[in-house]
């Protein structure tokens, strides 16, 4: 009898492993909405604008303005109603720094490239100097662009009547400012956008430096009170320092390293951008937080944007004046780093040399007069060159 039931194919036991799932870092979309800027910037609400533009308006309101007069010897101060109004008291409100300061502040900010200031006249004499909101001024153009007028409170004036401070005229419009909104538009933003990231990882909750895998019960860790327990029972020490002691396979510890400002670049972005916010304002990178101080560098800065801005003020300001020979001039002296030895050496120089009074020398280093130091000391050998042949050891023994 033959057995025809085919044997049972014999199918091998293959153990297949589950794979596990790979290892994914994410981060919740709520997390990068915080990472993210989003609106307008004004210019002022920049801190690096800001810094630029209070330095610039600081320094140019410790300038002396002085009312002087053309000489046949030389220029002299002029002390009038009209200089004291100027320089000491432009209006009864402000004093000249804090009048200064705003008049800066509005050519470099709000104002765009543009301040007005509306004197006060009684009869023909001048008696203040009244500042006009940014927020109330507009300009009133010809279609020619050859002619305009000034606008506030809805009350048309003839710019003539006013003074109008201009900064970075217009190609188009050469009696109308521009300022820096469109240069610094981008700039801003991107800082802007750099302080956002940077408050947004110093703040965030999804960054741990430690992960810890549990083999238990997933409903043990369910909620925070469980994580908490299982921290209280395993990871904590009274002493700080001491190490962990855990059951053999219970835990698991991996550390991580999280993302950080410098994998992104933002330290290098910022000083990048906070340059060119310095160029574009003419001031030394390092009033900015970037760089070493440099005494050249600052001088530098003294004598040129300094200078050209408090050039736009006193030729502005000369049209307050009716005499042909006088005009206004912003003293930067007081401005410059100096050490003291430098300027002692400066002033001792020029009182041997008989072109500074000793009172002078003494004013410069911040000492008060001194009744005997009124007159001139000359060394005997500096003489007139019409003398120099009256000299005794010029004249021979004929004998």
């Amino acid at each position: 009898m033959v057995n025809t039931t085919e044997p049972e194919e014999v199918i091998p036991e293959v153990s297949e492993e589950i794979p596990k799932p790979p290892l994914v870092v994410t981060a919740l979309p709520d997390f990068f909405k915080t990472l993210l800027s989003d609106g307008y910037t004004k210019l002022s609400d920049s801190p690096e604008v800001r810094m630029a533009v209070d330095c610039i308006a600081d320094l140019v309101s410790n300038m002396t303005i002085q009312l002087m007069q053309n000489g046949e010897t030389g220029d002299k101060r002029i002390k009038n109603d009209l200089s004291r109004v100027v320089d000491i008291e432009p209006n009864k409100y402000l004093s000249r720094k804090t009048f200064i300061q705003w008049l800066v502040r509005s050519m470099l900010l709000e104002g765009n490239g543009n301040a007005v200031v509306k004197p006060q006249v009684v009869g023909d004499k001048i008696i203040g100097l009244t500042p006009i909101s940014p927020y109330k001024v507009t300009f009133n153009v010809s279609d020619d662009d050859l002619d305009y007028s000034i606008t506030i409170d809805n009350k048309e004036y003839d710019p003539s009547t006013l003074l109008h401070f201009v900064l970075n005229p217009s190609i188009e419009r050469p009696f109308i400012g521009t300022g820096y909104k469109v240069a610094l538009k981008d700039i801003v933003g991107n800082l802007k956008q750099a302080s956002v990231t940077k408050k947004g990882f110093m703040a965030s909750e999804y960054m741990p430096n430690l992960i810890v895998s549990v083999d238990s019960d997933s409903d043990e860790l369910s909620d925070e009170e469980g994580r908490e327990n299982f921290e209280e029972m395993y990871l904590k020490r009274k002493e700080a320092g001491k190490p962990w002691i855990i059951p053999e396979g219970m835990v698991n510890v991996q550390q991580i390293k999280p993302l950080t400002l410098n994998d992104l670049a933002i330290n290098d972005a910022v000083t990048l951008d906070k340059k060119t916010v310095a160029g574009i304002f003419g001031v030394p990178a390092f009033l900015l937080g970037v760089g070493a101080y440099n005494k050249d560098e600052f001088n530098n800065f003294i004598n040129t944007k300094i200078m050209s801005i408090a050039q736009v003020i006193q030729q502005t300001y000369n049209k307050l004046i009716v005499e042909e020979d006088m005009y206004f001039s912003l003293n930067p002296r007081s401005l410059y780093n100096y050490s003291l030895t430098e300027m002692v050496s400066a002033g001792a120089q020029m009182a041997q040399l008989n072109a500074l009074r000793r009172n002078e020398f003494r004013n410069w280093v911040g000492m008060p007069p001194d009744a005997e130091m009124d007159d001139l000391l000359v060394l005997e050998n500096f003489l007139q060159q019409k003398d120099l042949v009256n000299q005794k050891k010029l004249i021979q023994d004929e004998t």
